[in-house]
Protein backbone atom coordinates (compact mmCIF):
# COMPACT_ATOMS: atom_id res chain seq x y z
CA UNK A 1 0.00 0.00 0.00
CA UNK A 2 2.70 2.23 0.91
CA UNK A 3 4.45 1.87 -2.54
CA UNK A 4 1.20 2.81 -4.15
CA UNK A 5 0.71 5.93 -2.18
CA UNK A 6 4.22 6.72 -2.82
CA UNK A 7 3.94 6.82 -6.76
CA UNK A 8 1.00 8.73 -6.97
CA UNK A 9 2.64 11.44 -4.44
CA UNK A 10 5.90 11.80 -7.01
CA UNK A 11 3.29 12.52 -9.88
CA UNK A 12 2.03 15.26 -7.78
CA UNK A 13 3.91 19.08 -7.36
CA UNK A 14 3.82 20.33 -4.27
CA UNK A 15 2.47 23.74 -5.63
CA UNK A 16 -1.07 21.60 -5.83
CA UNK A 17 -1.03 22.62 -1.93
CA UNK A 18 -0.61 26.23 -2.09
CA UNK A 19 -3.30 26.56 -5.23
CA UNK A 20 -5.62 24.47 -3.29
CA UNK A 21 -4.73 26.23 -0.32
CA UNK A 22 -5.25 29.71 -1.72
CA UNK A 23 -7.87 28.94 -3.27
CA UNK A 24 -10.11 27.95 -0.50
CA UNK A 25 -9.20 30.64 1.75
CA UNK A 26 -10.29 32.96 -1.01
CA UNK A 27 -13.47 30.87 -1.21
CA UNK A 28 -14.44 30.81 2.81
CA UNK A 29 -13.57 34.67 2.48
CA UNK A 30 -15.86 35.31 -0.23
CA UNK A 31 -18.79 33.02 1.40
CA UNK A 32 -18.51 35.35 4.71
CA UNK A 33 -18.68 38.51 2.48
CA UNK A 34 -21.75 37.29 0.93
CA UNK A 35 -23.31 36.49 3.94
CA UNK A 36 -23.73 32.75 3.48
CA UNK A 37 -21.78 32.08 6.73
CA UNK A 38 -24.37 32.30 9.20
CA UNK A 39 -25.73 35.51 11.19
CA UNK A 40 -22.27 36.64 12.15
CA UNK A 41 -19.87 35.99 9.27
CA UNK A 42 -16.96 37.36 10.61
CA UNK A 43 -16.47 35.40 14.03
CA UNK A 44 -17.59 32.25 11.38
CA UNK A 45 -14.40 33.43 8.68
CA UNK A 46 -12.01 34.11 11.96
CA UNK A 47 -13.07 30.58 12.95
CA UNK A 48 -12.87 28.52 9.93
CA UNK A 49 -9.39 29.97 9.02
CA UNK A 50 -8.33 28.97 12.37
CA UNK A 51 -9.88 25.39 11.97
CA UNK A 52 -8.31 24.73 8.59
CA UNK A 53 -4.87 25.91 9.66
CA UNK A 54 -4.93 23.77 12.79
CA UNK A 55 -6.16 20.63 10.80
CA UNK A 56 -2.81 21.45 8.16
CA UNK A 57 -0.63 21.58 11.05
CA UNK A 58 -2.09 18.09 12.12
CA UNK A 59 -0.82 16.78 8.83
CA UNK A 60 2.04 18.12 9.06
CA UNK A 61 3.09 16.71 12.25
CA UNK A 62 1.84 13.28 10.50
CA UNK A 63 4.29 12.98 7.95
CA UNK A 64 7.44 12.07 9.94
CA UNK A 65 5.48 9.20 12.04
CA UNK A 66 4.41 7.68 8.48
CA UNK A 67 6.93 7.67 7.05
CA UNK A 68 8.69 6.07 10.16
CA UNK A 69 5.82 3.75 10.88
CA UNK A 70 4.44 2.62 7.52
CA UNK A 71 6.95 3.56 4.66
CA UNK A 72 4.34 6.29 3.47
CA UNK A 73 6.57 9.07 2.44
CA UNK A 74 4.99 12.48 1.90
CA UNK A 75 8.12 14.96 2.57
CA UNK A 76 7.78 16.40 -0.02
CA UNK A 77 4.50 18.21 1.10
CA UNK A 78 5.54 18.81 4.02
CA UNK A 79 7.24 22.53 3.49
CA UNK A 80 4.05 23.44 0.89
CA UNK A 81 1.85 22.00 3.74
CA UNK A 82 3.29 24.26 6.65
CA UNK A 83 3.53 27.36 4.72
CA UNK A 84 -0.37 26.79 4.11
CA UNK A 85 -0.94 26.43 7.42
CA UNK A 86 0.49 29.70 8.29
CA UNK A 87 -1.11 31.91 5.52
CA UNK A 88 -4.31 30.27 7.06
CA UNK A 89 -3.13 31.25 10.75
CA UNK A 90 -2.36 34.87 9.14
CA UNK A 91 -6.02 35.40 7.72
CA UNK A 92 -6.87 34.06 11.15
CA UNK A 93 -4.88 36.77 13.06
CA UNK A 94 -6.24 39.64 10.11
CA UNK A 95 -9.60 39.09 10.06
CA UNK A 96 -9.78 39.02 14.25
CA UNK A 97 -7.30 42.36 13.97
CA UNK A 98 -8.97 44.33 11.57
CA UNK A 99 -12.57 42.79 10.91
CA UNK A 100 -13.34 41.88 14.23
CA UNK A 101 -11.18 43.83 16.97
CA UNK A 102 -10.70 46.82 14.58
CA UNK A 103 -8.29 48.88 16.54
CA UNK A 104 -4.72 48.45 17.28
CA UNK A 105 -4.93 49.25 20.84
CA UNK A 106 -7.24 47.35 21.69
CA UNK A 107 -5.52 44.06 19.75
CA UNK A 108 -2.84 44.42 22.58
CA UNK A 109 -5.25 44.72 25.49
CA UNK A 110 -6.72 41.44 24.07
CA UNK A 111 -3.26 39.65 23.64
CA UNK A 112 -2.37 40.96 27.40
CA UNK A 113 -6.02 40.65 28.93
CA UNK A 114 -7.26 37.35 28.06
CA UNK A 115 -4.73 33.96 27.89
CA UNK A 116 -6.58 32.23 25.00
CA UNK A 117 -5.35 34.60 22.27
CA UNK A 118 -2.49 35.32 24.40
CA UNK A 119 -1.30 31.69 23.61
CA UNK A 120 -2.98 31.80 20.31
CA UNK A 121 -0.77 34.90 19.53
CA UNK A 122 2.33 33.48 20.76
CA UNK A 123 1.82 30.34 18.27
CA UNK A 124 1.31 33.34 15.40
CA UNK A 125 4.62 34.59 16.43
CA UNK A 126 6.51 31.34 16.75
CA UNK A 127 4.89 30.65 12.65
CA UNK A 128 6.57 33.68 11.32
CA UNK A 129 10.13 32.53 11.17
CA UNK A 130 9.30 28.78 10.28
CA UNK A 131 7.46 30.54 7.14
CA UNK A 132 10.19 32.79 6.23
CA UNK A 133 12.65 30.25 6.70
CA UNK A 134 10.54 27.89 4.57
CA UNK A 135 13.31 27.63 1.36
CA UNK A 136 15.95 26.28 -0.27
CA UNK A 137 18.44 29.66 0.56
CA UNK A 138 17.50 29.95 4.30
CA UNK A 139 18.16 25.77 4.31
CA UNK A 140 21.73 26.69 3.19
CA UNK A 141 22.35 29.74 5.45
CA UNK A 142 21.21 28.42 8.50
CA UNK A 143 22.83 24.76 8.12
CA UNK A 144 22.53 22.63 11.36
CA UNK A 145 20.59 25.77 13.03
CA UNK A 146 17.53 25.36 10.76
CA UNK A 147 16.38 22.24 12.13
CA UNK A 148 17.00 23.93 15.42
CA UNK A 149 14.83 26.56 14.40
CA UNK A 150 12.21 24.41 12.86
CA UNK A 151 11.60 22.26 16.02
CA UNK A 152 9.35 25.23 17.22
CA UNK A 153 6.77 23.47 15.40
CA UNK A 154 5.81 21.47 18.51
CA UNK A 155 5.64 23.95 20.74
CA UNK A 156 3.25 25.90 17.93
CA UNK A 157 1.13 22.72 17.59
CA UNK A 158 0.64 22.51 21.30
CA UNK A 159 -0.08 26.05 21.70
CA UNK A 160 -2.25 26.27 18.92
CA UNK A 161 -4.20 23.10 20.80
CA UNK A 162 -4.75 24.70 23.69
CA UNK A 163 -5.85 28.45 21.88
CA UNK A 164 -8.50 26.07 20.37
CA UNK A 165 -9.78 24.68 24.04
CA UNK A 166 -9.87 27.66 25.48
CA UNK A 167 -11.84 29.63 22.59
CA UNK A 168 -14.37 27.46 22.87
CA UNK A 169 -17.49 28.10 25.23
CA UNK A 170 -18.20 25.32 27.20
CA UNK A 171 -17.43 21.93 26.78
CA UNK A 172 -16.84 20.54 23.29
CA UNK A 173 -15.28 17.63 22.49
CA UNK A 174 -13.44 18.56 18.84
CA UNK A 175 -11.06 20.97 20.67
CA UNK A 176 -9.96 17.77 22.89
CA UNK A 177 -9.66 15.73 20.04
CA UNK A 178 -7.04 17.74 17.94
CA UNK A 179 -5.17 18.13 21.39
CA UNK A 180 -5.45 14.31 21.81
CA UNK A 181 -4.39 14.04 18.15
CA UNK A 182 -1.24 16.75 18.75
CA UNK A 183 -0.01 15.03 22.03
CA UNK A 184 -0.02 11.19 20.28
CA UNK A 185 1.70 12.49 16.84
CA UNK A 186 4.72 14.12 19.40
CA UNK A 187 4.40 10.94 21.85
CA UNK A 188 5.66 9.12 18.33
CA UNK A 189 7.96 10.97 17.88
CA UNK A 190 10.01 9.56 21.06
CA UNK A 191 8.90 6.15 21.04
CA UNK A 192 10.87 3.22 18.83
CA UNK A 193 10.40 3.31 15.62
CA UNK A 194 9.45 1.11 13.58
CA UNK A 195 11.54 -1.99 11.93
CA UNK A 196 12.22 -0.14 8.57
CA UNK A 197 12.19 -3.56 6.71
CA UNK A 198 8.32 -4.76 8.33
CA UNK A 199 7.61 -0.75 6.96
CA UNK A 200 8.59 -2.03 3.29
CA UNK A 201 7.17 -5.19 3.81
CA UNK A 202 3.91 -3.88 4.90
CA UNK A 203 3.72 -1.52 1.68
Amino acid sequence: MSQVVNQLSRRIPPWVIYVAGIGWLVWLFYLAATNQMGPEPINQLERAYGEVALKLIVVGLMITPLRQWTGVNLIKFRRAIGVTAFIFVLGHFLVWAILDVQSLGRIWTEVIKRPYITVGFVAFVMMIPLAITSNNPSIRMLGSYWRQLHKLTYPTAVFAAVHYIWLVKGFQVEPIIYALIIGGLLALRIAPRKNPQRAQMAG
